[in-house]
């Protein structure tokens, strides 16, 4: 009989590789190596039947099988719905996937596109009842061995941060991390209690930042500090020794910043209402000419202070420093000394003769002339 008459048909096979975490993905040999290696070896078998590799790699490292939004995959599947891969190829089906809903839907694809699917270590075929059946149950064993782990994992987090043990994860500015541990960076921890002294002095995070933003402070990412970060500094309890899981404190291995005391009047602030501490603030320091300046652009200017040493200095500050706006023209001042600005609109107050201090602001607005 003549083979001409029935071509074999080319089979284009691609090969998908994933690996959970990326310990030993820095080797010249790793996890992935080996599937694709395996995989490689699995379709030159079958090279007699038409299988041929496809150039393209799909490789995701680090990531877990319990999710799709892996972008080997994502690509995977589109060169799928490009109809540029004809079989797929995996070393194990917990490779591809551990979750039977995931996989479902993999499959879904898979048969919509005509797609043959073999897993190297696992011999099944999707096409027939027996080989989904198969697959569904070990897919279920999958799942059930990945849930576990997670579990074990929880658990193992909660024991050991109920031995005061840093478990990863954001590190908090003033500490570094040294042989998985926390360890007080020298550098940092002025600048942290610094955070808390000055709040307690103006007992306002938006004071605060807006101090700090001006004295250039940047977090450990290199971004400057705003409100919500300053909160998130004021109420971690890591500074004050604690090692924190699901909402409860356990004595931490690491060095406080933080005496409890301190601790203590920085939260005794944080608990009065937001509106009482902002009046409070601006009791503290008064300014006579809130909300009726003005720079030349219309930009209002509001009320700033710092303190060098004993002494506080008072300013009235245009909001685009605070909004990190260009201004328009560079001859405008963008921030003006409240004493003698002050003094200024007094002196004209009283050359005009505006009747009382109750009248300022009326003077003002109805534009006398100065």
């Amino acid at each position: 009989m003549d083979q001409r008459a029935n071509p074999i048909r080319r089979q284009r096979c691609a090969i998908d590789t994933r690996k959970s975490s990326e310990e030993g993905l820095e080797q010249e040999f790793n996890s992935l190596h080996a599937q694709r290696e395996a995989c490689e070896a699995y379709i030159a078998s079958q090279r007699s039947e038409g299988w041929v590799l496809v150039r393209d790699q799909y490789d995701d490292g680090g990531i877990s099988g319990g999710t799709l939004e892996r972008p080997g995959l994502k690509q995977f599947l589109a060169d799928i719905e490009d109809g540029l891969i004809d079989v797929v190829v995996v070393y194990k089906i917990d490779r591809l996937s551990r979750s039977l809903m995931d996989f479902s839907k993999l499959v879904e694809v898979f048969d919509r596109n005509g797609l043959t699917f073999v897993s190297v270590t696992q011999s099944f075929n999707t096409t027939t009842s027996m080989g989904r059946l198969t697959l569904n149950i070990l897919l279920s064993f999958a799942q059930f061995e990945r849930e576990v782990t997670a579990e074990r994992i929880r658990d193992k987090v909660r024991a050991s941060r109920m031995k005061g043990m840093w478990m990863g994860g954001y590190v908090p500015l003033g500490y570094d991390v040294k042989d998985r541990k926390l360890v007080v960076n020298e550098d940092e921890v002025a600048t942290v209690r610094g955070i808390f002294e000055r709040f307690v002095e103006v007992g306002s995070a938006t004071v605060l930042a807006r101090e700090l933003r001006r004295k250039g402070l940047r977090n450990k990412q290199g971004t400057l500090v705003d409100e919500g970060y300053l909160y998130r500094v004021l109420m971690n309890r890591v500074y004050r020794g604690d090692a924190v899981h699901k909402g409860k404190a356990y004595a931490g291995e690491h060095q406080a910043i933080i005496d409890e005391q301190f601790w203590d009047q920085v939260h005794a602030i944080l608990r009065q209402n937001p509106r009482k501490r902002a009046n409070n603030t601006r009791a503290q320091a008064p300014a006579l000419l809130k909300g009726l300046i003005f720079t030349a652009t219309g930009a209002a200017m509001t009320p700033s202070s710092t303190k060098k040493r004993a002494r506080r200095y008072r300013y009235y500050v245009s909001m685009d420093v605070f909004k990190n706006r260009e201004p328009s023209d560079e001859g405008i001042p963008r921030r003006l000394p409240a004493d003698l600005v002050e003094a200024a609109v007094v002196t004209e107050l009283r050359r005009v003769n505006c009747p009382g201090l109750s009248s300022r602001k009326r003077c003002l607005t109805e534009g006398h002339p100065f």
